[in-house]
């Protein structure tokens, strides 16, 4: 029997190797030099052409940052990186909630994904929790609901604290009537299985930092490598009492106050007698400094949420909080003591009509650095140590890591019903779209792999938070009915 071959050419297609930048280059020179200090720099000499070099470092990362690893500093563990081979051609079309269950669905990926959890958590002698980063606005979204299910299993009582990330690009509305629905759908059925696996959840990630933040820092939306920059900031300073030593009750210290365990901050926000498992994200960078005029918790009044799609929360007397504030100035770039920001944040507290539930303030001496590769986000009014200057100089170039060394930082987490519309929104998405009667997205349902019963036990527990936040709430009351 005769078996047919290939006759015709062939032809050799090879990819350029991904080239490293100016400051990748720089961090393998300073790897290779016992030193510390690239080669190049040492035959310099001198600071100026150490200044010129980090400026020319700084100008490759403003104009080509590509992804994560462009700017990344981290030496990491050989197992701590775990790559999806072969799922997609184009990251750009991961974009769904089923795209991403396919995938995970496949081969090994989940075992291999908990073997290597198992490996650190078996390093540990003492695990408070897992904090867990995941970028929810496509098909990672059920990748990681696949990873926290198993987690949930094998570590039913380690809390798990979820921050789902999204990028300004990734608000931009899809061009046609399908592409809304799937939208509309992803959002609500990521949201609701995310919170099924996390014992609170933060959602992070505006439509626009340019137009939502202070005027002090100046972000373009487009560039990625800034958004990730304000939300790590965020992410680290809320984290703070996390890595705080606990000191015991005689104890008093001039360096930080307010310790936390992830498990504690859990319970604060989402185990208090109304049970909320989704939290608001708000940040100042930098805080002001508590001078003179202004010491009555001016710190408070600079925060702005980095969670998108909430209300107002001025009268909710059931409302928890946990603010952390990290190098805080008391007047030009004087660090505040302890006792200066306890006592100027509580007197803001005090001054409200509708007081808190709850509050628990975390204090730490160290400002937040602003290394190189840090972007420049900072407007000229923002001096070397984040101090603010009196006068803005027009026309002023952004500062980064060169003009600006650290910045003070406030961060809270707040349990309150101004959530309410974030929640609403994926209520009633899923309800208009799959389990309303002839809801055009029932068959893309199917093809997620979710059954009626599935799609109707999200609303439920969507309704749960709705009615946990807002008893009368006519939304949730319609669906438990």
């Amino acid at each position: 029997m005769a078996i047919a071959t290939w006759t015709g050419n062939a032809a050799r297609s090879v990819a350029e190797p991904y080239k490293k930048n100016l400051f990748l280059q720089s961090l393998s020179e300073e790897d290779h030099d016992d030193s510390g200090i690239p080669a190049s720099d040492s035959k310099e000499g001198d600071s100026s052409h150490r200044r010129e070099r980090d400026k020319d470092r700084i100008e490759c990362l403003e104009n080509g940052v590509n992804s994560w690893t462009d700017y990344s500093k981290v030496q990491y563990h050989p197992k701590t990186l775990y790559e999806l081979k072969g799922s997609w051609a184009d990251v750009n079309k991961f974009d769904d909630y089923g795209i991403g269950r396919d995938v995970i669905a496949e081969g090994s990926h989940a075992e291999e994904m908990n073997e290597r959890l198992r490996f650190f958590i078996e390093e540990c002698d003492h695990i408070q929790g897992i904090q867990f980063i995941v970028d929810d606005s496509g098909g990672f979204s059920s990748v990681a609901v696949e990873y926290l299910e198993n987690i949930a299993d094998e570590y039913a009582n380690t809390p798990v604290l979820l921050y789902n990330v999204r990028d300004p690009v990734s608000h931009a509305l899809p061009i046609n009537q399908r592409g809304l629905i799937t939208r509309a759908l992803h959002d609500a059925v990521s949201f609701s299985k995310l919170a099924s696996f996390s014992k609170l959840m933060v959602p992070v990630g505006l439509p626009s930092l340019r137009s939502n933040l202070s005027p002090l820092l100046h972000v373009k939306d487009e560039k990625l490598f800034y958004s990730s920059a304000i939300y790590a900031a965020a992410i680290h300073s809320i984290s703070v009492p996390f890595r705080l030593e606990p000191l015991r009750p005689s104890t008093n210290s001039t360096y930080a106050s307010g310790a936390l365990e992830i498990g504690e901050i859990v319970h604060l926000l989402a185990g208090q007698a109304r049970q909320n498992p989704v939290t608001i994200l708000d940040l100042a960078m930098p805080a002001p400094s508590f001078t003179e005029e202004n010491n009555r918790g001016a710190i408070l009044k600079y925060l702005n949420p980095l969670t998108p799609e909430i209300g107002e929360d001025d009268e909710d007397p059931y409302a928890v909080e946990s603010v952390t504030v990290h190098g805080a100035l008391h007047s030009g770039c004087n660090r505040a003591l302890i006792s200066q920001v306890k006592n100027s944040i509580c007197a803001e507290y005090e001054g409200r009509s509708i007081k808190l539930k709850f509050l628990h303030l975390s204090m730490f001496l160290c400002p937040l650095p602003i290394p190189l590769p840090f972007p420049s986000i900072f407007t000229s009014r923002v001096g070397r140590h984040g101090e603010l200057l009196e006068h803005e100089f027009e026309g002023g170039e952004p500062k980064g890591s060169l003009d600006v060394e650290s910045v003070p930082i406030a961060a809270r987490l707040r349990s309150s019903k101004a959530i309410l519309p974030f929640i609403e929104t994926r209520y009633m998405n899923l309800h208009k779209y799959g389990l309303a009667r002839g809801s055009r997205g029932d068959e893309l349902l199917r093809d997620w792999g979710f059954g009626r019963e599935e799609v109707e036990d999200m609303g439920e527990n969507m309704s749960r938070m709705l009615l946990a936040l807002d008893p009368l709430s006519e939304e949730a009351s319609s669906d438990s009915d």
